[in-house]
Parts: C-alpha cells; structure tokens; sequence
C-alpha cells in the first residue's frame, strides 16, 4: 500500500492509499475523491496531472494523442493508468470542489505554549484524530481562534509525531491569536485546524538546495529538515536564516541538532539590525554565496514576509542566474 499526496489548484492536500494493482483515479475515486476523467481507457487525457515525486508505472495502454512521449518524460500522467510503485504527490489541475472533495478538520488540545522571545511562541498541539493527519512537510493549516469565528494560517514546524504537531508563531501586539497564547492558552485547551493547505512544500531532492529564511518563516524549513534527516539526501542543503533584531533568533539549538543528523547540512543565522551583537549582520541576500546558487542548479526555497520575498527575487536576478526551480511562500501578520 503506498501513500498518495493530491495536491488541488485550490491549494488542499488530500492523502489517499493505493494498492500495486490499482491506478491512482480508482484509489482516489474508492475513496470519495474524483479526479476528472472520461475515457478510463487511456485515450482522452481528460485525468492528466503532474507527478512531482515518486515512483509509478503508466503501462502501455494508452494512446500518444491523450500523453505524449515527451509529456511522460517531463513527469505528466494519465491517473487512469497510473500505478503507483511508491509514496507518490501528484499535482491535481483541478479544485478540490470540483473533484468533490474539502480540507478535512480536527479537533485536538494544546500540548505545551512557550514564549521562545518576546517575538515568537511555539505552540504544541496534540490529539487522537491528528494521528490521522497527514501533510507535506512546508504546508500549513488554519488553525482557529479560541473564543472566536477567526482563524489564522501556520506553517507546521514539525512532523507529526504520535498525534502532536507544532508551531512557530509571531507574537503581534494586539493580534487575535497572539493575545490568546501569551494571556489565556493553558495546556489542555481545545483547538481546530483545518488542512493541509498550500502549494509550498518539500519537493524530491534532486540538486542541491538554497533555503532562506525570515523570522517566523523558519517553521516549515524546520518541518522539512526533520523529513530529510529520516530519509537522507545525497545533494548538499544550506540555510540561511534572517531576523530583524537579537531577541528574533530562535531555534539555533535544534538548527544545531538537525545540522548534527544531516552529514551534508549547513546554515548560518543574520540579523539586520546594524547594532545586532550577533557575528552575521545584515540582511540574507547578503550572505548568499556564489557556491549556494551552484550556475542555476539549485533549488532554492523561500519563506518571509513579502519584501524579503521580492529582495531575494531581484537580488537573484541581478547576478544573472535562474534558478531550476524557486518556490516561495510570502506571510504577513494579522492583528485583531
């Protein structure tokens, strides 16, 4: 039985299990899911998708006219007569509405708040149906505010471990979620999420990898760097980890920890305020090394708050390099 991430257009994830000798759309569709198809026979194309990661067997039962040689050797599939041979993601050009499905929602209780700075809180939940939640390391959930009708969006920060996930949240003066965690959240308080969401997430490693990170947004980079350190990667993996001011700096014990677990892991922490006492200073374009962006073959993820975003964008195309992929994901704080 292998694992099946349906990533939709809308931003959802939904995981199915599929068995060797079953295809994809028959999983998916056993399981409540319809992917959009006509044919089933190989012949229309109509249930094409991207496979991101993965091992699958396409057959040879369909026709050139519905998936092409060369569409197949850029990773296009025919769900209808995808099989697949291990976990796989696939990339759904579809809405999860249209395919008659929805994020799914849990219920579970705060394991443990802490004040890691005056900045940022990290939040543990912890519950029997989050055994059940399954994510792709980069993605975030809406989690919903206790005593309101609101909810906010967090990066997990970890994996899922025995039904508890964590969080990296910046702490807004006069946000709805932050003035819960530091004056009313007390272990044992119920909370929802919502998710998996989002299209930013850890794709198969095949060149080395760029990650840059702004504040809180080192939480999906933690989340990431615990799946590598299971699985291994052969290709090298540099952080760089960017804060405004001292106090911002959070984290660098496990940094450390998970720079301890992967041979082939380095990172280095900045502060741009000019009066940091901190040995990096300056902002994350200005740490980033001919050696890190390796000619363009590199993959390079970033999350930050927009103008870090477009900074490192242009500061890329200054130096006349594209790389093979850059994946972002932009946030920005919500206040009351």
């Amino acid at each position: 039985m292998h694992k099946i991430a349906l990533n939709f257009e809308d931003g959802v994830t939904r995981f199915i299990d599929a068995t060797a000798d079953e295809t994809v759309a028959d999983a998916a569709y056993r399981q409540g899911i319809n992917i959009p198809l006509d044919c089933r026979d190989g012949a229309c194309g109509t249930c094409k998708c991207f496979a991101e990661a993965g091992r699958y067997d396409l057959g040879q039962e369909y026709i050139e006219d519905a998936l092409s040689e060369e569409e197949a050797a850029q990773g296009y599939v025919l769900t209808c007569q995808m099989r697949a041979e291990s976990d796989c993601v696939v990339r759904i050009p579809a809405s999860s509405q249209v395919c008659k499905t929805e994020q799914s929602s849990y219920q579970a209780s705060i394991s443990a708040v802490r004040q890691l700075s005056d900045s940022t809180i990290a939040l543990s939940i912890k519950g029997d149906a989050l055994s059940r939640l399954a994510f792709l390391p980069g993605q975030y959930v809406n989690l919903g505010v206790p005593g309101s009708e609101q909810t906010r969006a967090y990066s997990f920060s970890s994996l899922q471990k025995d039904g508890e996930v964590s969080f990296l949240i910046r702490n807004v003066p006069g946000g709805l979620m932050s003035s819960f965690l530091t004056g009313l959240a007390k272990a044992g308080d119920s909370m929802t999420l919502a998710g998996p969401l989002g299209s930013f997430y850890l794709r198969e490693i095949r060149r080395p990898l760029l990650l840059l990170a702004g504040g809180t947004g080192l939480a999906p980079f933690t989340a990431m760097l615990e799946k590598i350190a299971e699985e291994g990667s052969e290709h090298p993996l540099h952080l760089i980890y960017g804060v405004t001011n001292d106090f911002d700096l959070v984290e660098l014990d496990r940094l450390q920890a998970l720079a301890a677990r992967i041979p082939n892991f380095s990172y280095s922490a900045c502060v741009a305020n000019p009066e940091s006492q901190h040995p990096l200073k300056g902002y994350v374009t200005q740490h980033i090394e001919p050696r890190h962006l390796n000619d363009g073959d590199v993959d390079v993820y970033l999350c930050g708050p927009p103008p870090m975003v477009e900074a490192v964008s242009h500061y890329i195309r200054e130096q006349g390099i594209t790389p093979a992929n850059f994946y972002y994901e932009k946030f920005a704080a919500a206040a009351a």
